[in-house]
């Protein structure tokens, strides 16, 4: 049992032997492992070693500035000699050659020659000048003995000394010598430290410029992260776009590819250059492989933009730092600055930050607006920003609709005159006859004698793809919906896009997912100021912001959706917009509900208060007196052309055509009648109530009796 192991186990008592028993098993001991092999064993320890992250990271180092030393002597060796000849000429011509422009390349041609003739001069120069220079050396050194000998002839008279006749010549001479064996004592060391200090220029001139392989430098620029934008780096991502034309003319110049570029200019988040292309390359070859051209450069496709300027077969990209466009901008002035005013006719609304990181601001003087985008990108908070700061101008008045109807506008109750918030097709009825009721206030204003001032009327509809669509008629079997010449909504809007602007009546609209059916095409061109979130397809970018914006490098179809929200593609004469461009992309601000609010309640205080209707009422009789005092509200008076207004507002068929006289018809004799304040005719809120009350008093006494 030496070699064995023993296990013992106990059995259980069996049922007919009450003696319990003991059972040896005998388990044969596991066989020996078989020894490792030495030379296997130092393999593996080679090969961990080997392959270790700190032996790759030391070994990547070593090549790393190995290569850099190797590569900055190229680089100076390379300028020496285009310093010495006409290499950089010659590339410079044949870039231009390339290029197809042949103007320029005549002038480097002129430039090349000159070099030359130059250089042929000091050549020439070259065979006389030793006999020059020989002279030269043998009269300096003549004339400085002479000038030492004549200082120690006077040295000597002064000193009544002979000998001092040669201490100045002799202390020269005693000075070189010196100088020879300071050079003996350093010229040793010199032959040693001066290879040493040429390697360490050109490892210097190698580090500046990255002149290794890419694997051999370090994980973040391996990885391109944070990788500069520079010359270099933009001739290969254009290069390699996969254009024949394009990839023949670059490797035709080389180096000199780089003469393609203008200055890369910092540009807010990002940098900006412009690109003049080889001959036989379009524009729109370049913006058609945006993606590409974005990998290549190490950028996230909506990084890089493609826009095209004035300047002929040029594009001009702006390339974001890695990361950048993906942090929030900050917040709106409105919410930030309490003491902030607006200015419908001189200002601008601060809407966000373009891609240069300037302030993009917005006029909204007499401009038709129209925002789309596909839901939830942040359309509808875009376009309530402009409202807010417009309200804060008291003399703009609202007519809102808000065909979504979740709350989003419900901070203008008691800012605007009308606000009607809801989704159904009784929704689209009330807001199509607010839009005629507009109509009719620009008639009016239209057949006012010329000259007449008019406040602004901003007529707004969100979600107004809801009213294109609706299906109901009325009863003369007029559609509210479509966008035919019977339509009621499209029409009222096509008259106010043609007309409304000349007397500050302004349609605004907002809309998603756009299409012929849902957007009109008269509807979209008819706005001034057209912007547009994020869409899936480059049809519905050129409903949205027309052919020459897209044509012009507005891609709204590649914002990311969800990723880009609040991001928009403006085509506008109303913001600023860099030269040679058709559209700019701005980042708006996020203004929630309760800054919303906030920035409404300010609004609200600038002015004398705003009775809001939220229903309009159709079809029954009217109260005049009473319809009277509830647009006057509760300001204290109101002129008597804005109680007018408002009247057409509240109900165009029973009020449309009033004029002062009916006005006054119906508060003579109420003591409500208007009066003169400030020199103008108004409507006193107090008289009114009164007028109501004694009406009220007046009928109980007549049911009374």
């Amino acid at each position: 049992m030496t070699e064995h192991a023993v296990s013992l186990r106990k059995a259980t008592e069996t049922p007919d032997e009450g003696a319990s028993v003991t059972t040896l098993t005998v388990v044969p001991d596991p066989a020996p492992a078989t020894p490792i092999p030495l030379w296997v064993r130092s393999g593996r320890a080679v090969k961990t070693v080997v392959t270790h992250e700190t032996t790759k990271t030391v070994v990547r180092a070593a090549a790393r500035h190995g290569l850099y030393t190797v590569n900055g002597g190229r680089i100076v060796a390379r300028r020496t000699w285009d310093g010495k000849t006409g290499a950089r000429y010659e590339r410079m011509l044949r870039a231009a050659e390339a290029a197809g422009n042949y103007e320029v390349a005549e002038e480097w041609e002129e430039r090349l020659q000159r070099f030359r003739d130059a250089r042929h001069r000091r050549r020439m120069d070259l065979l006389h000048s030793p006999v020059d220079v020989a002279k030269g050396v043998g009269v300096g050194v003549g004339m400085s003995i002479g000038v030492l000998v004549a200082l120690g002839v006077v040295m000597a008279i002064n000193n009544h000394d002979i000998t001092d006749v040669i201490t100045p010549l002799a202390a020269t001479i005693e000075f070189i010598g010196l100088l020879i064996r300071i050079v003996q004592v350093v010229w040793g060391p010199a032959l040693t430290i001066g290879p040493l200090l040429a390697l360490l220029g050109m490892w210097a001139v190698g580090s500046k410029q990255q002149a290794a392989p890419a694997w051999v430098m370090p994980a973040n620029v391996r990885n391109s992260e944070g990788e500069p934008i520079t010359p270099s780096i933009v001739i290969k991502a254009l290069r390699d776009l996969g254009i024949p034309a394009m990839r023949k003319a670059i490797t035709e110049m080389g180096d000199a590819g780089a003469s393609m570029l203008g200055p890369i200019r910092i540009a807010g988040c990002g940098v900006e250059v412009d690109v003049t292309l080889p001959s036989g390359v379009s524009t729109n070859e370049v913006q058609q492989r945006r993606r590409k051209l974005a990998e290549n450069l190490t950028r996230h496709e909506h990084e890089v933009f493609i826009t095209i300027p004035q300047a002929a077969r040029t594009v001009r990209l702006w390339v974001a730092d890695s990361g950048a466009l993906d942090e929030p901008i900050g917040p709106s002035p409105l919410v930030t600055d309490e003491s902030m005013t607006a200015d419908y006719a001189k200002g601008r609304a601060p809407w966000g930050q373009d891609l240069r990181g300037d302030a993009a601001a917005l006029s909204l003087y007499q401009r038709h607006l129209l925002i789309t985008g596909l839901s939830n990108q942040g359309k509808t908070v875009a376009l309530r920003s402009l409202a807010l700061w417009l309200a804060l101008d008291k003399s703009v008045r609202f007519l809102m609709g808000d065909l979504k109807g979740v709350g989003d506008w419900a901070m203008f109750d008691g800012l605007a005159d009308t606000l009607i918030q809801g989704p159904t097709d009784e929704h689209v009825i009330q807001v199509t006859e607010m839009v005629e009721g507009a109509v009719d206030e620009m008639n009016r204003r239209i057949m006012a004698p010329p000259g007449t001032q008019f406040p602004p009327l901003i007529v707004l509809v969100d979600e107004a793809q809801v009213a294109f669509m609706c299906p109901v008629k009325d009863d003369e079997k007029r559609p509210y919906g479509g966008s035919k010449a019977n339509s009621r909504y499209y029409m009222a809007v096509r008259k106010i896009h043609n007309q409304g602007r000349a007397v500050n009546v302004l349609m605004w609209q907002g809309t998603q997912d756009p299409t012929n059916e849902n957007l009109p095409k008269l509807v979209r061109e008819g706005a001034h100021t057209r912007a547009s979130l994020a869409l899936g397809t480059e049809s519905q970018a050129r409903m949205a912001l027309g052919d020459k914006a897209v044509d012009g490098g507005a891609a709204p179809n590649l914002l990311r959706p969800g990723l880009d929200r609040g991001t928009l593609v403006v085509a506008s004469d109303g913001i600023a917009i860099p030269a040679g461009q058709a559209s700019i992309t701005v980042r708006t601000h996020y203004i929630d509900d309760d800054g919303a609010v906030a920035i409404t309640d300010r609004a609200k205080a600038l002015r004398d208060g705003v009775t809001t209707l939220t229903v309009i009422e159709r079809g029954e009789d009217r109260d005049p007196l009473a319809d009277i005092a509830s647009v006057v509200g509760t300001a204290e008076r109101v002129r008597t052309k804005d109680v007018l207004s408002r009247l057409g507002t509240l109900n165009a068929d029973a009020y449309g055509g009033w004029s002062f006289i009916d006005l006054k018809r119906v508060l003579d004799g109420t003591g409500a009648e208007p009066y003169k304040s400030d020199g103008v005719m108004v409507v006193g809120r107090d008289r009114l109530a009164r007028a109501l009350a004694n009406r009220d008093d007046e009928g109980s006494a007549s049911a009374a009796g």
